[in-house]
């Protein structure tokens, strides 16, 4: 999946297949292998043999980097060491389920347990039901994202250092980084509260982000600010016991929901989904359409925006798939090949590299750990959750950001505005600076006009059209500066009927076909996703890998570039497996609920103790053997005999999971090599032994906020790279006089004078600041 989205964004991705794995035809068209493997290139190699082992070498020889899934033990025999030691400047990425080190390595996970011990499963869900796994392969895509990232970023400090480095990346931690994380940009749905605080259970959600059926379907509705609720109020008809000002507070409307949601029925029940979504939008409220994805390739904006093409998925079968996340200079990087048949380049692949590896000249003496972004200047005008993102993905690894800031319209993640620094808001934009610049005046403007001339990447994830208006476009900005990089997201896109309408991420979700399948199977029509902030954090990930792709091309020909997101085809490009399936077999993609994994008996399973649960999962009969020398289950060595008999089998594992406890469960079945996970709290993360032998987690000590913030340290083991500064969130303007005085040469008599004048701003001095020193009692 990242070397994909990698192949996508211009590499040459060569896949290495063992002889041995050449797949007989399948019965079913190979999806997954049809949509992740194009645009990439395909060899065979014997590296069981020492020839094999050689054609490897001399392959990585010509090769920037080499990303590979095998086991420490694995790589032992491939001779990593002796690779590494002829190839110094190769950098080898290993991504394993549970990392190459601590407690787990030796394990087995996929993505179910990932969703588990994640503290993704916790929160997925509707109050009184189990805990409801997320729709198949969004986890994965999301980890791939990070993954896809984090291949740059050693890439560009090979390119600094002329030297190689070893990632070590677990697909565990991965996921607590990237998918709704609790220690990550916060979630509107939490209001400021974080995830570790909710009790145990999943909250009653439906009151969030509602869904509301109509004529022809359903639609979702999103208030997030007063003035879209009284642009409801006023759509219901002034309905005289919400007058009150204080349901302009979404904790009022969460109380009364039981009250309020009635009236909201009452009206869209008459009209169809994409009447109400369109009138709404035109009176400033924030309403989608919940689409089937079956649905989705039909709507008039992803067909105007190009967001399918035809791929083949078995010979002579071609079906719509989304293209790919992002569009570069007005182009999709997306599939421009299919996957190639097993050792289809084999011959013409060997035939550019060299004969033999020479031996280096000698050994390079390894420089000390740094942070390989440092010397980049980015200018970040990202707001709320997936534009903090991207520019922490910069400034966590030594990148000046800049974050663009107004007094008047103050970033959503600094609420409740009072000058006091959340953690919210500290997660998503430590490491940076604030300038708080005015850019409709004049002198404003051209003081931000001089800034994105010294900067390498502008970054900004407004409404389409905000920059153009302020007369910051993308030809504007190219004329300022032809070397610069400017990337953008929005929730639809650049273009389409639906570009203008207000998203948010429960919006994306719905109308990109993911909310109709993260349900109950037996409840349709009930969102259980109404907790999850996604893809808010995913949209970081996939933009801030396309800028510094775009920032390596730039390298070799000075040109800067201008891409741009939509984070409803991040969700789509995530489902292309189901997309593709769908195409297939109209009507067979459904919520699969907690029925999933390759095999059976699969599934969520009642542990002891209240709300606690584990995941346990087999891929065929080997893994069910395992499975059965603990659990005493019927011997089935038959799939179709197990797949008849689930409920049965369901039973049987039931009755032996509730009698223990999750870490019981874990200890046992794990050790007997059943692919098993826990679910995991939040609250439990200070418990997991692989997390703090990984150091996955730092503290924050950020001003305002009384206790240190739990924090993300890295995201991947590294040699050369080193962990992630921990300087606090700026204040809003903090940095103006700094910035202004070092980057652009004014004095501090010119600084007063645009400060008179409204074009910049410091921190107000009689906010009250709370700063407490550590030796503070709590």
């Amino acid at each position: 999946m990242s070397t994909r989205y990698l192949a996508d964004l211009g590499a040459e991705v060569i896949l290495v297949t063992r002889h041995d794995d050449d797949p007989a035809p399948p019965d079913e068209p190979d999806f997954a292998g049809a949509i992740y493997d194009a645009n990439k290139r395909s060899v065979t190699l014997d590296t069981a043999t020492a020839a094999g082992r050689d054609d490897l070498l001399r392959l990585l020889a010509t090769a920037d980097v080499w990303v590979t899934g095998e086991s420490k033990a694995a790589l032992d025999a491939l001779e990593l060491t002796e690779i590494r030691s002829r190839l110094p400047r190769l950098v080898v990425v290993s991504v394993t389920d549970f990392g190459l080190t601590g407690p787990y390595h030796a394990y087995r996970g996929d993505e179910w347990t990932r969703a588990a011990m994640a503290g993704i499963l916790c929160r997925s869900g509707i109050v009184g039901k189990p805990p409801l796994l997320p729709p198949a392969h969004i986890l994965d895509n999301a980890i791939a994202a990070q993954v896809s990232w984090s291949i740059l970023v050693a890439h560009w400090q090979r390119l600094e250092t002329g030297t190689g480095d070893h990632l070590d990346i677990s697909l565990l931690d991965t996921a607590t980084q990237v998918f709704d994380p609790a220690f990550g940009a916060g979630p509107t749905a939490g209001y400021g509260r974080p995830w570790y605080e909710f009790p145990t259970g999943r909250p009653d959600a439906g009151s969030y982000y509602p869904v509301f059926d109509c004529a022809d379907g359903q639609v979702r509705l999103t208030i997030l600010s007063p003035a879209q609720w009284q642009a409801l109020w006023r759509w219901l008809g002034e309905p005289a016991a919400f007058a009150d000002r204080r349901y302009e507070r979404t904790v009022e409307r969460q109380a009364a929901h039981a009250r309020l949601a009635p009236l909201i029925a009452r009206l869209f029940a008459d009209r169809t989904a994409l009447d109400l979504a369109e009138e709404a939008q035109r009176r400033g409220i924030p309403v989608a359409p919940v689409l089937a994805l079956g649905d989705v390739p039909n709507a008039e904006h992803f067909r105007e925006r190009d967001t399918y093409t035809e791929l083949e998925v078995s010979p002579g079968l071609r079906v719509p798939v989304p293209t790919g996340y992002v569009d570069i200079d007005g182009r999709r990087a997306g599939i421009r090949s299919p996957a190639p048949k097993p050792g289809e380049h084999t011959e013409a692949v060997f035939g550019t590299v060299p004969p033999t590896v020479p031996a280096p000249a000698g050994s390079r003496p390894r420089a000390p750990r740094s942070r390989p972004l440092a010397g980049l200047r980015v200018v970040d005008m990202g707001i709320i959750i997936a534009g903090a993102e991207t520019g922490r993905m910069f400034a966590d690894y030594g990148a000046e950001v800049i974050k663009i800031e107004n007094h008047s319209h103050p970033d959503g993640s600094r609420a409740p505005f009072t000058g006091e620094i959340v953690p919210a808001f500290a997660w998503g934009n430590r490491n940076k600076q604030s300038v708080d610049i005015d850019l409709r005046c004049d002198a404003g403007s051209r003081l931000f006009t001089d800034l994105l001339g010294t900067a390498d990447l502008l970054l900004s994830n407004f409404k389409p059209g905000t920059l153009d208006k302020l007369g910051f476009g993308v030809d504007q900005v190219s004329r300022i500066n032809p070397g610069l990089v400017s990337a953008r997201s929005n929730a639809v896109g650049d273009n389409g009927p639906w570009s203008s309408w207000m998203g948010y991420g429960p919006l994306v979700r719905a109308l990109s076909g993911l909310s109709s399948l993260w349900q109950y199977p037996d409840t349709p029509g009930e969102a259980a996703d109404g907790l999850t902030v996604y893809p808010d954090h995913v949209a970081g990930r996939i933009v801030a890998t396309a800028a510094l792709a775009a920032l390596i091309g730039r390298r070799r020909t000075g040109r800067g570039a201008d891409i741009t997101c939509a984070q409803s085809e991040i969700i789509l490009t995530a489902l292309a497996v189901d997309v593709a399936a769908e195409g297939v077999r109209p009507g067979s993609v459904r919520p699969h609920g907690n029925r999933i994994g390759a095999d059976v008996p699969s599934g969520v399973y009642r542990c002891a103790g209240p709300d606690e649960w584990c995941v346990i999962t087999t891929g065929d009969a080997a893994d069910y053997a395992k499975l059965r020398s603990v659990v005493p289950l019927p011997d089935l060595p038959g799939a179709e005999d197990r797949r008849a008999r689930r409920a049965e089998l369901d039973a049987v594992i039931s009755a032996w999971t509730r009698t223990r406890t999750t870490d019981e469960v874990f200890r046992v079945l794990r050790e007997a090599g059943v692919c098993v996970g826990p679910m995991r709290r939040i609250s439990d993360f200070a418990d997991d032994p692989a997390f703090r032998q990984r150091r996955l987690f730092t503290a924050l000590h950020q001003p305002t906020v009384r206790q240190p913030i739990v924090a993300e340290r890295r995201q991947f083991g590294s040699e050369s790279i080193a962990d992630a500064e921990v300087i606090p969130a700026p204040a809003q303007g903090q940095h103006t006089r700094a910035v202004c005085s070092r980057v652009l040469g004014l004095t501090d008599l010119e600084i007063d004078e645009l400060i008179e004048q409204g074009a910049v701003a410091e921190p107000d001095p009689w906010v009250p600041i709370r700063t407490f020193a550590q030796s503070d009692p709590p």
